[in-house]
């Protein structure tokens, strides 16, 4: 069963990605959730304490997603990763958040951009941020990289593009297929390993 600060998490995400920021409301979430009038308020008092509950749960369900996507079937315990292994599990992943958490993608948006001008925010997103780099780095010195700090934030840097182009930029028309992510990705992967060699 979920609980209440969950529900009222996941309510205000659907609520983000349906109707942006201004539409974020303690009465929206209230209605939205089937709760009684006040008991969205009663647990995150100001509009700024519902943001940073919003964006709790959000990075909560997403550092889960994400941990799978890095080492999916205990990827990185192989001695040795390839990239056509890698491109091809990380992009199942990549794939169904495009695809089957396109809202919670949307909130992500809403609320990284929000972020900018709350320090409050800014926190969470920084701190959420380090749960997903940390197993980014891991792949990428898994794969062979001689500098997976500066590879990793390549890899990061692809995917969000891919992301946000695929949900809000020009490309949102036509989601790509897992294919095509996991065709990127090898490619992506290889030439990071194939610069190295001398």
């Amino acid at each position: 069963m979920t609980s209440r600060p969950d529900l009222i998490g996941d309510t205000a995400i659907a609520l983000l990605a349906e109707r942006g920021l201004r539409g974020l409301t303690h009465r929206a979430v209230d209605e939205a959730a089937g709760l009684p009038p006040g008991s969205t308020s009663n647990h995150a008092r100001t509009r700024g304490a519902l943001l940073e509950t919003t964006f709790a749960r959000l990075c909560r369900l997403e550092a889960e997603i994400f941990e799978d996507a890095a080492n999916p079937g205990g990827l990185l315990a192989l001695p040795r990763l390839s990239p056509e292994l890698a491109a091809d599990l990380v992009a199942t992943q990549l794939h169904d958040t495009l695809t089957l958490r396109r809202n919670q993608l949307l909130a992500r948006f809403e609320l990284a951009l929000e972020a900018t001008r709350r320090p409050e925010l800014r926190a969470i997103y920084d701190a959420a941020g380090k749960t997903f780099r940390d197993p980014a780095r891991a792949l990428l010195a898994a794969l062979g990289s001689n500098d997976p700090d500066r590879h990793s934030r390549s890899f990061i840097a692809w995917s969000e593009g891919l992301m946000f182009d695929s949900v809000a930029g020009a490309g949102h028309h036509a989601v790509p297929t897992r294919e095509e992510i996991r065709d990127g990705l090898a490619e992506l992967f290889r030439g990071m390993i194939t610069e190295e060699t001398p």
